[in-house]
């Protein structure tokens, strides 16, 4: 029952909703995510160090590390390879358009999750789909965004914690032998030793990580990628005549190429399902495009840069053979391609990369549950240790005990969850609109860094305590970006 349910959910409804949205917003704004792409960089320097210096405020940095760790996941090792297997190298093909197409509307979710953010009395920020849904589209909207609250809970909170602490031990027992109630009872005392410190010490372990296992990933790929460069210019070929079913005998042909990325893309990135903007509400900007702006670039990591590293690392190599059935899948052939580049230890680094991966991704679930509690709550200190405990308890029951009734469920509430997302930012499409225009105006003005005024935009129902920005460091004499 719960199959069929995902499968109306998940593949019929959702994907076509997702596709759909993400290219309206690619063309009603003009592009905004290839006429930003080379800003992103800059808005990352500028606002990290802009934050830093102002009552330790998280920085867009801080925020898009913690994003791009939700974002990438095992998916991206194991994910990929099964598309490959079920809809040929074309998939890749596939996979790169959705990702190009959601940062859009990543862009969009994010800016209006900055934009309707609230000011904590510790001078910290809350935000997400909770709060753009209440107060911009009005008090009786109220209910969607305590509905959207709880499906965040069971979905990321809970749901998803216990599936990914299964992931990572059993990845671990499988590559060093060690038992999977070992590796449990470590994951919840590091889980514990991190959530336990907030919001902060969050970002602050997203922050190394991240860059770590991220930047460790592209070098192999790299490495792997320079040793068989003369198959460079034919795995390209493959995967573009396999997307259009060019190439004959491969994967399910060119439906299922077209099916296996879409999913892939769609469900790596997280764009459209609301995760993302209860991080990037967090960030101390001067824009709340800024934020949209280095919010896209998540999901460019995501799929076009770490997703492609798998793909490249399968493709490249001799276990997988087009047009034949795959022996092997999923992680297994991820691990065994790499085997083929670099030897056997090539297994033992995709299983400490799924392993930190997944670590990484419990953490940002982690603070999605909070985020979701906190919604209901300002004085939710007991609710949240409650929470907090849960989590731990999760991560060491989850890694021993085998929760694919537990991950079906959670795929239904994360599609309920992506389209509740989903019609919130249809309705808020115009005000996201408004908030682009005045960053491009400002733009054009050659102003070097944009800055939100809250009381332009009084009726959109901002909270303008979250808008009173510190005085701006003497930094304007820069060039203008052109």
């Amino acid at each position: 029952m719960l199959k069929i349910i995902n499968e109306l959910i998940l593949t019929n409804i959702l994907i076509v909703t997702l596709v759909g949205i993400g290219l309206w917003f690619t063309i009603a704004s003009r592009f905004v995510q290839f006429r930003y792409f080379g800003r992103m960089f800059r808005i990352l320097g500028a606002s990290q160090a802009f934050a830093r210096n102002k009552s330790g405020h998280l920085s867009s940095f801080q925020a898009l590390m913690l994003s791009v760790a939700g974002r990438v996941g095992g998916g991206n090792i194991a994910g990929v390879a099964v598309a490959i297997t079920l809809g040929g190298p074309g998939a890749i093909f596939w996979m790169w358009v959705i990702g190009l197409i959601g940062m859009a509307t990543s862009y969009f979710e994010c800016t209006l999750a900055q934009a309707y953010k609230k000011k904590e009395p510790d001078g910290t920020y809350r935000g997400g789909p909770a709060y753009y849904i209440a107060r911009g589209m009005g008090v009786r909207w109220r209910w969607l965004a305590s509905l959207y609250s709880v499906l965040l809970l069971l979905t990321f909170g809970l749901g998803f914690n216990a599936v990914q602490s299964y992931a990572v031990a059993t990845s671990i027992n499988d590559a060093f032998g060690i038992p999977v109630w070992t590796t449990g009872f470590i994951l919840a005392l590091l889980i514990g030793s991190i959530i336990f410190g907030g919001v902060k010490r969050i970002a602050k372990a997203a922050e190394v990580l991240i860059p770590v296992m991220t930047v460790g990933y592209i070098c192999i790929t790299l490495f792997v990628i320079a040793f068989n460069i003369d198959q460079l210019g034919h795995v390209f070929s493959l995967i573009i005549k396999s997307a259009f079913g060019l190439e004959p005998a491969i994967g399910g042909g060119i439906g299922a190429a077209i099916v296996m990325g879409v999913k892939r893309g769609l469900f790596s990135n997280e764009a459209g399902l609301g995760s993302a903007p209860n991080v990037a509400a967090v960030a101390y900007v001067r824009h709340p495009a800024s934020q949209g702006i280095v919010q896209a670039f998540s999901v460019f990591i995501d799929t076009l840069i770490v997703c492609s590293c798998t793909a490249f690392i399968i493709l490249c190599g001799t276990v997988y053979q087009p047009g034949m059935s795959a022996e092997i899948g999923g992680v297994a052939l991820t691990q065994a391609s790499l085997a083929s580049h670099v030897g056997e230890w090539g297994r033992f680094f995709v299983s400490i990369a799924l392993m930190l991966f997944g670590f990484t991704t419990v953490i940002y679930n982690a603070y999605l549950g909070e985020n979701s509690l906190s919604w209901f709550s300002d004085n939710n200190r007991p609710l949240l240790i409650v929470y907090r405990t849960a989590v731990i308890a999760l991560c060491g029951w989850g890694a021993t005990n085998d929760l694919s009734t537990v991950f079906a469920f959670a795929d239904i509430t994360m599609g309920l969850l992506a389209l509740t997302n989903l019609f919130a930012l249809i309705m808020l499409f115009k005000p996201g609109l408004r908030l682009m225009r005045d960053y491009d105006a400002q733009i054009r003005a050659h102003k070097v860094e944009p800055e939100f005024k809250a009381a332009h935009f009084a009726d959109l129902n901002i909270d303008a305590d979250a808008w009173r920005l510190d005085e701006p460091d003497q930094r304007d004499n820069a060039p203008p970006l052109r």
